[in-house]
């Protein structure tokens, strides 16, 4: 079984896109901010927001691997992200190809309006699979039970061939995704990702924990100061 959610609710802003841009809101130039706040009508008449999930039985776990229902998950992530789960929520979730159809568009007319449009396709996906994350915890909560860090495929640790294995879990076509051979999501503007679920979970992880850059990465000790 799987649940389809198509009823979102956001409005994006001008320091969401230039977030989404890689741009600190409060360094960003003058013509940087009103390009992307020109561009947030548009981008919400664009885009198509759609999300599937599913949640599964953890059958086994040895060493690296965790099997589910119908698959497994593997990799050094896998091993500490998602150990002692009873269940994994496993989503999928897109804004559709319009949006990227028209940064096609624009890359050659005005490159920086299509890299604003970027930033806002980025920042719209966050907030689709924010929504899902926030569904996903509020079932989790009804039922009592504790939820673990999110991990994605393609992180350190975890190969992103196993996003396989997230499509076999769920029919990724029923809101418009595909997966190519080389385990790439169309439309780009997609991500996937899994939450353990349980009553013994360790949940002190951070995706930060896993991650081999993290005691130079400037992100991370920008968000600590903070």
């Amino acid at each position: 079984m799987y649940t389809v959610v198509k009823d979102f609710d956001f409005q994006l802003t001008k320091e969401d896109i230039l977030k989404g841009q890689g741009i600190d809101p409060g360094r960003a130039s003058a013509r940087l901010s009103e390009t992307a706040e020109s561009v947030i009508d548009e981008t919400h008449s664009l885009i198509e927001p759609a999300a599937l999930y599913t949640i599964v039985n953890v059958t086994d776990f040895e060493h690296k691997k965790i099997s589910f229902e119908g698959g497994f998950f593997e990799g050094s992530l896998v091993a500490r992200a998602l150990a002692g789960a009873d269940h994994l929520n496993i989503a999928l979730c897109t804004i559709g190809e319009t949006l990227e159809k028209r940064i096609e568009e624009m890359m050659n007319e005005d490159p920086v309006k299509a890299l604003a449009l970027d930033g806002a396709g980025i920042a719209a996906v966050s907030k689709v699979s924010q929504t899902v994350e926030d569904i996903i915890s509020s079932e989790a909560c009804n039922m009592k039970l504790d939820l673990g860090m999110r991990a994605q495929p393609g992180q350190e640790g975890w190969p992103i061939e196993q996003q396989r294995q997230v499509f076999k879990a769920l029919p990724g076509e029923i809101i418009g995704l595909r997966l190519t051979e080389s385990c790439l999501m169309i439309p780009r503007k997609s991500v996937s990702f899994v939450i353990p679920r349980g009553n013994n979970l360790n949940n002190s992880f951070s995706p930060c924990d896993f991650c081999s850059k993290r005691n130079r990465c400037e992100w991370r000790k920008d968000k600590q100061a903070g």
